[in-house]
């Protein structure tokens, strides 16, 4: 993995540390088993661009979001790309071959200059089997990320462009929750298209559509949501004239 420095997560302030604490995952370990939790994690700094890691490599380890957003995408050999997921500043990933041994499934590239903490499977599958309600926690955590997979699924299948992308910004507006009033998300055309499948030329000549109906305005770098209703109603049905 490239980064610039990594670090002891023990030496970092505790608002960095508020990100394990306040994930579903690890809330309600009590205040020794956290900081056994906090040592084991080590801090990284991330240039945009660096790879954290990519599908094939050994699943060694659990990755936390302090800021910035990661990617997660698959390629093919002749250049195409998907986006899976963004995980935000709060978010976990990379648990699932953490926990089955396995090879990583897709990669995972620092899509903005990003802080992150690691902690090496080696002594986090001993830590989880010390805390057995542990368990549980990442059963419902895989569950929701299988609920994630199989809407992106249906919603390529069964939805047209319109009902695609209309989904795709309810969904990045829900799971980063912004700030009250604020429905800013920070997701250039070029990677919805590749969460969509489409081309980027179709997503452009969408959200124009959209803006001039001032359900959408476009910013560099970012979509802001401002009919929400709209969009909503547009992705239940997954049809509409552009």
């Amino acid at each position: 993995m490239a980064e610039n420095r990594i670090g002891e997560a023990r030496h970092f302030p505790s608002s960095k540390l508020a990100v394990l604490r306040k994930h579903p995952i690890f809330r309600d370990l009590d205040s020794a088993a956290f900081d056994q939790l906090c040592r084991y994690a080590k801090h990284a700094t991330l240039k945009r661009g660096a790879t954290i890691f990519s599908k094939g490599d050994p699943g060694n380890s659990l990755v936390a979001v302090i800021s910035g957003t990661v990617k997660i995408s698959i390629s093919s050999p002749d250049g195409r790309s998907a986006i899976l997921n963004l995980i935000g500043p709060g978010e976990i990933f990379g648990e699932v071959a953490v926990l089955d041994g396995q090879a990583r499934t897709a990669d995972a590239t620092a899509n903005t200059n990003c802080e992150i903490f690691i902690i090496d499977r080696r002594e986090f599958l001993p830590f989880v089997r010390s805390q057995p309600p542990l368990a549980m926690k990442f059963i419902e955590l895989l569950c929701a990320r299988l609920r994630w997979t199989s809407d992106q699924v249906e919603q390529v299948i069964l939805q047209d462009l319109p009902g695609r992308v209309a989904s795709a910004l309810i969904r990045l507006t829900e799971r980063h929750k912004p700030a009250q009033g604020d429905r800013t998300i920070a997701v250039t055309q070029q990677e919805l298209s590749e969460m969509v499948g489409m081309t980027r030329e179709s997503i452009n000549k969408q959200l124009r559509a959209w803006a001039a109906r001032n359900w959408v305005r476009l910013e560099h770098g970012a979509i802001v949501v401002l009919d929400v209703a709209s969009l909503q109603e547009l992705a239940g049905s997954g049809t509409e004239e552009s």
